[in-house]
């Protein structure tokens, strides 16, 4: 059985496991209610059965569906939720690469949660949108990357449909999955997983850190190699930042470089400051881990993530082509700040 460094005093239990790849979270509070939306999926490989479900509940423990999307076809994957004009927004990526590749932001909308608009481009085939987040309620902006391009860049808009570039964070190397937090003095945080090829991980991968003032422009960068921080989320508690994403504890040794397949990898809290990522705790998680959502609810914070059995410590691969659950798992603010 393995054991967690540093777990924090929270409370954490499953929402999903019905023996499918439940995978892929993302969590919002919309009208005083937990969304929570993941993908059901026969498996962590592109699957034309893949489905988004979208769940709601009002404590964080009992769940009630809400809505299903398909890909029409294809396999839809990586949902992402935002609130923007009193309307909830799913966003989705459709992908047709087995290993996955996804080619294609596709979006949907919802005034009461139970009608939803058809599904809609998004963005230019190439090009897959973050989570959108609004310093003011006003304009939003989100990360995106291109991975045939290995590219991220900054976008922004008014209504959540049409988007249109602010700054390139990084090009033409091996940028990936993004993230974005504002800061009270009005700085903008990205996170980007920063791939470096192979199947044993390597060296040099790690997550690219940026930081800039508005109007987001000239960005100030650092790699940290921590963690290859895949799936990241940034959220903030009393102005200090943090991420999650997935940590692979151990990175000793030729097949067990940063992102291998063959290593044991963990959903876990980091706190995101200048210039590096710090490792405060684990969640309860191994295997095929990570793409948590974050949302505050009744002075909690809810977590959402998924994760083979916590119990049973298997290489990645293994968890990738084995079932993996729902979790939530939920903490006071006071107990995050008291770990750093």
């Amino acid at each position: 059985m393995q054991t967690f460094s540093s777990v924090l005093p929270l409370d954490s239990w499953t929402v999903v496991n019905d023996g499918n790849h439940n995978a892929f979270t993302d969590l919002v509070n919309w009208r005083g209610m937990l969304w929570l939306a993941y993908v059901s999926s026969p498996s962590h490989f592109a699957n034309k059965r893949s489905r988004i479900v979208l769940l709601c509940s009002s404590d964080g423990k009992t769940w009630k569906e809400a809505a299903r999307f398909d890909g029409g076809g294809e396999d839809i994957r990586d949902p992402k939720l935002a609130v923007i004009k009193e309307q909830l927004m799913v966003y989705a990526l459709l992908n047709r690469s087995f290993d996955p590749l996804p080619y294609k932001t596709v979006s949907t909308s919802s005034s009461d949660g139970t009608f939803w608009s058809p599904l809609m481009d998004i963005t230019a085939d190439g090009w897959l949108l973050g989570k959108p987040k609004s310093p003011d309620g006003k304009t939003w902006y989100a990360p995106t990357h291109h991975l045939k391009k290995g590219s991220a860049q900054l976008w922004r808009s008014i209504d959540g449909r049409s988007w249109e570039t602010v700054s390139t964070i990084h090009n033409g190397g091996s940028a990936d999955e993004s993230a974005i937090e504002f800061l009270p003095d009005g700085r903008l945080k990205f996170v980007t997983r920063f791939e470096a090829g192979g199947l044993f991980g390597s060296e040099r991968a790690g997550t690219l850190l940026s930081v800039a003032e508005p109007p987001y422009t000239k960005w100030i960068q650092t790699l940290s190699q921590i963690t290859r921080l895949d799936g990241p989320t940034l959220f903030s508690v009393s102005g200090i930042c943090y991420a999650i994403g997935r940590f692979q504890p151990k990175t000793k040794g030729w097949l067990h470089g940063q992102g291998s397949i063959l290593a044991r990898k963990r959903t876990s809290i980091f706190h995101l400051g200048a210039s590096d990522l710090t490792h405060l705790a684990d969640l309860p998680s191994s295997g095929d881990t990570s793409y948590a959502g974050v949302a505050f609810l009744n002075d909690y914070i809810f977590i959402s993530y998924y994760s083979n059995d916590p119990r049973r410590d298997q290489p990645w691969i293994v968890g990738m082509l084995s079932p993996t659950m729902i979790r939530v798992a939920c903490l006071r603010p006071g107990d995050l700040l008291a770990k750093r």
